[in-house]
């Protein structure tokens, strides 16, 4: 975690409280079992505290170990013992390890603190459960410029990690943070942007072979994260766990097909955030931009398959079985124009997929002309080979795509809008903007008899719940979460759905509806001939709502995105 103030670092030695003498800096030795009083950051502190007292347990070569000294003093003799073992493993980490990889890749921090001292002050004290430690950029300069400076090299760490595997991989991020104050706000006077800053920090552990064993490793945790909300921002820096998501997995995809040596020269460079990423593209001879690199990460994301595209996929063992879940719109065997609205900000992924339909499928999309969209969007045949093209967009940010016999050629459409226009200023929240698209489909040639339309449905109905069952394992598998709520529907839902927890959920909220709704009153978790009259009737009761927008007159029995929205609002009320 970082905590980054924007104030410029001037070169003037005169702010080292020290002395020289024959050109060597002198200072005063800490002597062990010192205490000192330290300014803490209360947004971590597990008591909203700004200040505690430390004492110092352990001195190495290149760092002080000073740990909360009201939190020590509580821990029993045999406690005192283990975490002084602890600490003895994590400083001999650090010094063969952690420290010559790190600055051997990215370059030193300061060789000096404020206080003259070229050792790093690491101070432990209680944290909320979630942060691992934090940075405080502040710490560089003197009380002067900054009043809640400590006034030295140092980095915090979570009392209540430090005994933990990971707190190596979280003594090894905030060391990066450390590098980068250096390499950034002194030597080149920029700051870097919030989220490459922690990106480069996340990767950290995956370079130093933390990662390598993924049970209970801080890549698995980014995963899990990542996939509980793949929509978060890249580059809108909130401070919550999902932003570290998103970021890991970025980085991750960005390293395995670039180098590391883009991180590196990123870092070195007066530029920051993603032109500082451009920058060290070009130097490197990579002729792709930032936007195609993130679209193309989209890509990987939805498809992870190497066959598919040499980008479209991570090279990670361990990530080899990633996928997002994309937003299912399922199209019937019939004439019919959807639309649908949202919202997103700058560098934020989005993945809607079509199945199903009749012949010709167009989508027209519509975006915010304020900003600049890329739509890149999958295509995949009926054997599952996929494709990748893009929208060609106008300067109202509106564009559309045909493709003809869509039902007889292709499984499934995905289209993946974003909001590229912006490539630097990234430290905070960010503006939303809208976008919508609009999809119908025509059909063209007669239609064939109506027990082989049914035939057909039915049939394209079961690969898909096999579809939809094998994309939930995977979630489920990685996650260890699967539960279904009745306070919201998300999926829709159709005939001959069986042994359905969401369809039970469905048959409930019909049978509240009244008898004039839903007469029968069965909860059985199967979506048939029943089911589906009461969500005609249902549909019908609320026609302006849920009909007229889509141009029908008459209930279809399927629950899509327009009977959705009706049932979730009448549930939240």
């Amino acid at each position: 975690m970082n905590r980054n103030f924007k104030i410029k670092f001037f070169f003037s030695f005169f702010f080292l409280p020290l002395f020289i003498l024959g050109g060597v800096f002198v200072f005063e030795a800490k002597a062990q079992a010192e205490t000192q009083l330290f300014n803490i950051n209360s947004y971590y502190d597990l008591y909203d505290r700004k200040e505690t007292e430390a004492t110092l347990i352990r001195t190495t070569s290149n760092l002080y170990f000073y740990i909360e000294k009201t939190w020590w003093e509580n821990r029993s003799f045999q406690e005192q013992n283990d975490i002084k073992i602890t600490l003895f493993d994590l400083s001999e980490e650090f010094k063969n390890k952690i420290y010559p990889v790190l600055t051997s890749t990215f370059g030193k921090e300061a060789e000096f603190g404020v206080d003259g001292d070229p050792k790093i002050t690491v101070l432990i004290h209680p944290m909320i459960k979630e942060a691992g430690g934090y940075f405080n950029s502040g710490d560089i300069y003197e009380k002067n410029l900054y009043p809640k400076s400590n006034q030295r090299k140092m980095i915090y760490l979570n009392s209540q990690h430090i005994g933990n595997p990971e707190a190596k991989a979280f003594l090894a991020h905030e060391f990066v943070h450390l590098i980068t104050v250096n390499q950034k706000n002194i030597l080149r006077e920029v700051t870097e942007e919030i989220w490459l800053n922690e990106a480069r920090a996340e990767y950290a552990p995956t370079l130093l072979g933390y990662d390598d064993v993924y049970k209970g490793s801080n890549l698995e945790r980014r995963v899990k994260t990542f996939l509980n909300k793949p929509s978060d921002s890249l580059t809108e820096w909130l401070n919550k766990k999902e932003d570290y998501g998103v970021i890991n997995l970025f980085t991750q995809y960005l390293v395995d097909h670039y180098g590391l040596k883009i991180l590196v020269d990123s870092l070195r460079s007066e530029k920051t955030g993603i032109e500082s990423i451009s920058y060290a593209l070009e130097k490197n001879n990579y002729d792709k931009d930032f936007s195609r690199i993130f679209s193309d990460w989209l890509a990987a994301l939805l498809i992870n398959d190497c066959q598919a595209g040499e980008k479209y996929c991570y090279l990670n063992e361990h990530l080899k079985d990633l996928r997002v879940v994309p937003t299912f719109y399922y199209l019937p065997k019939s004439e019919i124009v959807l639309s649908a609205y949202h919202d997103t900000t700058y560098w934020s992924a989005n993945w809607h997929r079509f199945v199903g339909g009749i012949n010709n499928l167009t989508l027209e999309f519509n975006g915010n002309n304020m900003v600049d969209f890329d739509i890149p969007y999958v295509l995949c045949d009926l054997k599952e080979n996929c494709s990748v093209e893009f929208f060609s967009l106008d300067n109202e940010q509106k564009g559309k795509i045909t493709i003809s016999e869509f039902d007889k050629k292709y499984n499934s459409l995905t289209i993946m809008p974003f909001v590229r226009s912006r490539t630097s200023g990234f430290n905070g929240q960010e503006n939303y903007f809208n976008f919508s698209w609009q999809l119908s489909v025509r059909e063209e040639l007669a239609l064939e008899s109506q027990e082989k339309l049914i035939e057909e449905l039915l049939a394209q109905i079961e690969q898909l719940k096999k579809q939809i069952a094998e994309y939930q394992a995977k979630i489920a598998a990685i996650t260890g979460v699967s539960q279904i709520s009745c306070q919201r529907f998300d999926d829709n839902l159709y005939y001959g759905i069986k042994d359905s927890a969401e369809v039970s959920c469905l048959q409930e909220f019909l049978k509240d509806q009244g008898p004039e709704i839903y007469p029968e009153g069965l909860i059985t978790g199967n979506f048939l001939s029943l089911t589906q009259s009461a969500v005609i009737r249902f549909q019908e009761k609320y026609a302006q709502e849920i009909l007229t927008s889509l141009g029908l007159e008459k209930g279809t029995g399927y629950v899509g995105p327009a009977t959705r929205t009706k049932i979730n609002s009448l549930i939240s009320q």
